[in-house]
């Protein structure tokens, strides 16, 4: 097996990045440029439309990613990202904007599942674990630092968090000359020889549902702080930002002791676990009226994090083949996304934030409670 030289992996994990900055960059400013972009419909639509995007192609990519291989569909999703994500800043249009926001979701998706099968084709066992491990963490720093800076930029001109985006071309640059093109695909010997049995079927579809719960409800956070901490707590767009990076802190530091965690109470338990944290995050942005409980809030919140969407996505890898990881890693990222965009429903729940936080936490312990029972059912606690 060749390897990737360090130099690879960081180029990994650094565009990795673009995952989680699909949405977050514009969230410190979120109500700013609805406004100034004459959005008609929920601010937090333009945070959560390009998951829905994610959702419609997803499945497209994975067999995408079988035939053309990980270099390629890498680079297939790198220009589209940095224009459609640029070019949102200046789209008035209703529709145009939504179509722009919804079509940032493929080159999206691409990149992540790229990513992550270059992970997977080439480390194994505790290392691949690791990778993954050190993937979550790179995602979450980078929404530590494009929260941040985007607030920041959002301070400036409501305009500028878009230029984050371009970030892309860059990643497209360092991945053409520095990352392995030998790309694995498919052939019509791995078709004929290998066989997907009904167990490898039911964690699949587990690991499925796993990773869209706790989307949806880890995005509750970025869809409702952005109004909750300036109506309740004055916080300008910086200061958002930079609560909202803390989270994103909170969840490397929690994804870089997963692997030690799962030692200990192996994987399937430690997802339990994550969504115990949720369910105690929201419980204290739900009655937060001091900086003590929103920090209580963003600390339960990254933990829950970083006990599940890094975890499951390795999970994914091991339980998958070479047939069928493509399809396997474009159904996680499918999971992951429409977590991103169903989050957004939850506003009907009320208009209210607390209220919305409150159901947050029981929607944890409920999910909690029933992956605990499905887990034990499946004999898969040992796992």
């Amino acid at each position: 097996m060749n390897k990737i030289n360090k130099l690879g992996i960081a180029i990994i994990l650094f565009t990795s990045t673009l995952t989680i900055m699909v949405g977050t960059v514009i969230a410190p400013s979120l109500t700013e440029i609805a406004k100034q972009l004459n959005f008609a419909y929920s601010p937090g639509w333009l945070i959560t439309l390009p998951s829905l995007g994610v959702v419609l192609s997803a499945s497209f990519v994975g067999k995408l990613l079988n035939k053309i291989g990980a270099f390629k569909l890498l680079c297939l999703g790198l220009i589209p990202y940095a224009v459609f994500g640029f070019l949102g800043g200046y789209i008035t249009n209703s529709y145009l904007l939504i179509a722009d926001r919804i079509l940032l979701g493929p080159a999206a998706v691409a990149v992540q599942v790229a990513l992550t099968s270059y992970i997977a084709d080439y480390f194994v066992g505790k290392e691949r674990m690791k990778l993954i491990a050190w993937q979550g963490m790179a995602i979450e720093l980078g929404g530590v630092l494009f929260l941040s800076l985007g607030g920041i930029l959002g301070d400036l001109n409501w305009r500028f968090p878009f230029i984050i985006y371009l970030i892309a071309i860059l990643c497209f640059v360092l991945a053409l000359i520095f990352l392995p093109k030998n790309d694995k695909v498919e052939t019509e010997t791995d078709t004929k020889n290998t066989v997907v049995t009904d167990k490898e079927k039911k964690e699949v579809n587990l690991i499925f549902w796993g990773s869209l719960a706790a989307m949806v409800l880890f995005f509750v956070s970025f869809v409702r702080l952005p109004q909750f901490l300036p109506d309740n707590f004055g916080y300008s767009d910086s200061y958002v930002g930079y609560f909202m990076a803390s989270i994103s802190l909170i969840a490397v530091l929690s994804a870089s002791q997963m692997p030690k965690v799962v030692s200990k109470l192996t994987s399937y338990k430690t997802v339990v676990l994550g969504f115990a944290f949720f369910m105690l995050g929201y419980i204290s942005f739900a009655f937060a009226t001091s900086i003590i409980l929103l920090a209580l809030g963003a600390l339960f919140v990254g933990i829950g994090f970083g006990f599940t969407i890094p975890l499951l996505n390795h999970m994914m890898v091991e339980v998958s083949t070479p047939l069928t990881q493509g399809k396997n890693l474009g159904l996680y990222s499918m999971g992951v996304f429409a977590g991103q965009f169903i989050s957004t429903f939850i506003e009907f729940v009320a208009n209210d934030a607390r209220i919305i936080f409150g159901t947050a936490s029981i929607l944890s312990l409920l999910i909690a409670a029933i992956f605990f029972i499905v887990f034990k059912k499946q004999s898969l606690f040992n796992k």
